[in-house]
């Protein structure tokens, strides 16, 4: 469900809270957020105009993001129920525009502008004696979303429209099913997507496997396919002081493809794409933290366009004082197609004020930032017209630039 702006966003949230509040006792309904705002310039004297490489699935976010995007949420515990079971809900906008020429917030249909949408409306009975303390869930909901935050890439993310049955523990293990309709918005046609997880496989102190299994039934027309994809990782706690260690694998056929989406249907049993994926965070001082990542990717096709994606990056922060953090960041993605091999560095350095302490995680941030990328010619080749890295981009025929300007981060609840 899409909906254009309005002229004030902030008219459509107070339309939800009055919703809630005429149904709800107001004190118990609980506020949570999220935001990223900010505004830039190119060196070249242009708005922000941020680096990716075409074919990478994702791209480094500190001081190379060209959007304002904010998320407002509402939940209430509504009931709670003689077995100790919880009956609640939750209702989430989401509001997207592009930084650049549009300061301001602008309506979808004018050139340029955002968008907002429900990105969660659902409904959960928690700890249901029935599933031996597990829950049910039904409507549209963030679900299972496994991401690496500095490059904010989704590899396996199981958000859906429908119902679930979650964590439901057996033994012990805890299995989890959810049958979903078109788990993007953008998804044309409606897919059906069955996904069945298993979590709890203790493999060492601290460490445990989850496994989790999609399939994708064909959709209707001659030219669609089903598929199927499957993950496997190790979350590791407790390392190296931070939020710890993920290590994943993931197989898909098909639409499955996607892995942590639905991908495209015309793709039959004989594309196939390979992923591995490692990211950690340390904070192995009060003031030195930060995160580390790498991806690589294998994609299959029959007709021969395949492609090799291998992403590697550092965020590291250190914090001088209790409130001020310096926060640096190296990213590399590499794709090898068939045009050639293309090739993007960027670098960003970004001195920040964090009131609230010198953690790697510790929000709200201010941050003044500098970007500076290069990129080969076959990545200026690859790029859409007017794109950043392309010969009409805002760089023309160089292969570097440079970012520069301020951004605000904040999540609470």
């Amino acid at each position: 469900m899409k909906f254009s702006f309005m002229k004030n966003p902030l008219v459509w949230i107070s339309g939800y809270a009055l919703v809630l509040c005429s149904s709800m006792q107001v004190q118990a309904i609980e506020f949570s957020g999220y935001y990223r705002l900010g505004a830039g310039g190119t060196t070249k004297g242009g708005t922000q105009s941020c680096f990716q490489l075409p074919g990478a699935r994702s791209k480094y976010r500190l001081g190379n993001e060209c959007e304002q995007w904010s998320e407002l949420a509402f939940s209430h515990e509504s009931e709670k129920l003689s077995d100790g079971s919880t009956l609640s809900g939750m209702v989430m906008g989401g509001f997207y525009n592009p930084i650049g020429h549009m300061p301001k917030f602008k309506d979808s249909n004018e050139h340029g502008g955002g968008s907002s949408r429900i990105q969660q409306m659902f409904v959960e009975w928690k700890n249901a004696a029935v599933l031996n303390g597990g829950n049910l869930w039904a409507g549209r909901r963030y679900y299972k979303r496994n991401d690496i935050h500095m490059t904010d890439y989704y590899y396996w993310n199981q958000s859906a429209t429908g119902f679930g049955f979650d964590e439901v523990p057996i033994g012990d293990l805890r299995y989890s099913y959810v049958f979903s309709r078109k788990d993007d918005y953008w998804q044309n046609p409606y897919v059906t997507r069955h996904d069945f997880n298993v979590n709890g496989f203790k493999t060492n102190p601290g460490g445990e496997v989850q496994v989790g299994v999609s399939y994708l039934q064909k959709p209707g027309g001659e030219d669609k396919h089903s598929g199927w994809a499957m993950s496997v990782q190790h979350k590791q706690a407790g390392f190296l002081g931070g939020k710890g260690n993920t290590f994943a694998l993931q197989y898909g056929q098909g639409p499955g493809t996607g892995m942590g989406y639905t991908g495209n249907t015309k793709l039959d049993k004989d594309s196939k794409s390979w992923s591995v994926v490692e990211y950690f965070d340390w904070q192995t001082t009060e003031r030195f933290g930060g995160q580390f990542q790498v991806v690589y990717q294998k994609d299959v096709r029959p007709d021969g366009d395949n492609s090799r994606w291998l992403s590697m990056g550092v965020r590291p922060v250190y914090a001088f004082t209790e409130q001020f953090k310096l926060a640096g960041e190296i990213g590399h993605d590499q794709v090898k197609a068939t045009d050639g091999t293309r090739k993007l560095t960027k670098f960003t350095i970004a001195p920040t004020w964090s009131p609230s302490g010198p953690g790697f995680w510790a929000r709200p941030e201010i941050r003044l930032y500098y970007t500076y990328a290069v990129w080969n010619e076959a990545a200026q080749r690859a790029a859409a017209p007017d794109t950043t890295l392309s010969r009409t981009g805002a760089f023309g025929t160089d292969r570097h630039g440079g970012n520069f300007g301020v951004q605000a981060e904040y999540w609470w609840k």
